[in-house]
């Protein structure tokens, strides 16, 4: 059978392969979006959107039981109807998804489903999957193709995991669908996901222990804010091991409770001693990594090579080293981050598609290129509570190599903790510090955290300020609404004057 032809091909409706089907069905262009799952991608499914909501359950739950601290009496009892919880996320998620498929449909998009894998250097192959089995085959060509295939939770060779059953031991995406709450999780990693869910569920009700291998959670902050975090999470009741590994997991077979004991390792603060603990479990959560759904795209066929963990390799424009083949989002190992996945497609329209910004001559500040190395400020948002926001260069990795100076003598941190903040005082959330790092001669503000009240919402306002240039001095003398999270900002920075 001949094989249909487009124009072009998307593999994946993660949050660039999506936007990018229907700018170029609004181009005027054949577009077929190849899905094997649901519409949306990780974020929407299985990502930022359930978890974000089941987060919001958690906070009301943490706030209900403080209602107290605000001299609101609200009874000695309180109940999670994980359920109903679980629904509210699945609601939201249908919601979501149904506008990206109606969308798609509007737009002209052909929507195969089924899994492709390249049979030719443009040519794949699509299998339709029915109930996790493979139905009939198709086989479609393009002149471009996009491959927007994402990650998934990675397994470790644990060992005993192979003999806990199935239902108690989670990942990211399966622990969305638990109906009741865990009576003790364990938590395989420190990351931002272990640690999302580790004070979700404990603020949902479950007794929670985090097994983290490195000296701090969230290895990518820096120490101050990562203990910070810590301290927060461990006021919460949740136990936070360090320098600690999981070196077996076993059932009792005579346990009708299924509980897991799981053997931790600690190593001591010079790492000269090591103790030994036993955690009884009722479910483990995996969190320790992703990795890229590559290895099935038969990418050797059309000449795509990977890296070392199965990422595909990408230059500044986002093609691979097939022609007219390009990667986007998590697959190509770059910031895994919704938004950045987003920019991508960004990054794809503005030099590929005719109309786009490059192609205006009338516009002001075009690009003639758009390019991934063109993004240097990453924002990021930790949805804990305190959320932890972050944008630019974190202060342990100010140097000058890192900032393109041969001196960073001119370089300095300031940080303030939540509790000089008066409407983080008058709401009794006081948890946390901001801290910025400015180049004191240029003026350049280079990085900002704010592990606090609405830190994401601090973050962006300061992340602005970077993406326009200003002083940090114009961020310290700024009238401010009072009373308000930013007003805080005059009194961080001034501490510069």
């Amino acid at each position: 059978m001949a094989a249909t032809h487009y124009d072009a091909i998307i593999v994946g409706s993660g949050q660039s392969g999506t936007p990018l089907a229907m700018a170029y069905a609004a181009a005027g262009k054949k577009i077929a979006l190849v899905e094997k799952n649901a519409i949306g991608g990780t974020c929407v499914n299985v990502g930022c959107t359930p978890t974000k909501t089941l987060v919001a359950s958690g906070r009301v739950a943490h706030l209900a039981r403080r209602a107290a601290d605000y001299g609101v009496n609200t009874g000695s009892s309180l109940s999670v109807d994980m359920a109903k919880v679980r629904q509210r996320g699945r609601d939201i998620v249908r919601s979501f998804r149904g506008g990206s498929e109606s969308r798609l449909e509007r737009a002209g998009v052909h929507v195969v489903r089924g899994t492709a894998t390249f049979v030719g250097q443009k040519k794949l192959e699509v299998k339709e999957v029915k109930d996790g089995s493979s139905g009939s085959s198709k086989t479609i060509e393009g002149d471009v193709i996009f491959l927007n295939t994402g990650e998934r939770p990675a397994r470790p060779g644990l060992p005993g995991l192979d003999n806990v059953p199935a239902e108690r031991v989670l990942d990211s995406t399966s622990i969305l669908q638990l109906g009741e709450v865990p009576a003790h999780l364990l938590v395989a990693g420190g990351g931002y996901v272990g640690i999302e869910f580790a004070q979700l569920f404990r603020r949902l009700g479950a007794e929670v222990t985090v097994v983290q291998h490195g000296t701090q959670i969230l290895p990518r902050e820096d120490t101050d804010v990562a203990a910070a975090l810590t301290k927060i999470l461990e006021k919460e009741g949740i136990t936070v091991l360090l320098s600690a590994d999981i070196t077996k997991v076993v059932v009792d077979k005579k346990d009708t409770k299924n509980t897991v004991a799981a053997k931790i390792a600690v190593a001591g603060p010079e790492h000269t001693e090591v103790t030994h603990k036993t955690v009884q479990a009722s479910h483990i959560l995996l969190a320790a990594g992703r990795k890229p759904n590559t290895e099935d795209l038969g990418l050797d066929i059309a000449g795509v090579k990977t890296g070392p963990r199965g990422h595909i390799v990408v230059d500044e424009q986002l093609a691979t080293t097939a022609k007219d083949v390009y990667a986007l989002g998590d697959v190509h190992g770059g910031p895994a981050f919704t938004h950045m996945s987003y920019d991508d497609y960004r990054i794809l329209t503005t030099n590929l598609l005719p109309g786009s910004d490059k192609d205006d001559p009338k516009k002001e500040g075009k690009m003639t290129t758009a390019t991934s190395k063109s993004r240097t400020l990453v924002p990021y948002v930790v949805y804990t509570d305190p959320q932890l926001g972050h944008a630019g260069v974190h202060e342990r990795d100010v140097t000058a190599a890192a900032l393109g100076a041969s001196d960073y003598s001119h370089v300095k941190t300031i940080s303030m903790p939540m509790s000089y903040v008066a409407r983080a005082l008058e709401t009794d959330e006081t948890e946390g510090l901001m801290k910025a790092t400015v180049n004191t001669e240029t003026g350049a503000i280079l990085g900002f955290t704010c592990l606090g009240i609405e830190g994401g919402e601090v973050m962006a306002i300061v992340q602005t300020a970077i993406m326009g240039g200003l002083h940090w001095r114009d961020l310290a003398d700024a009238v401010w609404a009072h009373p308000s999270l930013a007003e805080s900002l005059n009194n961080l920075f001034g501490q510069l004057k």
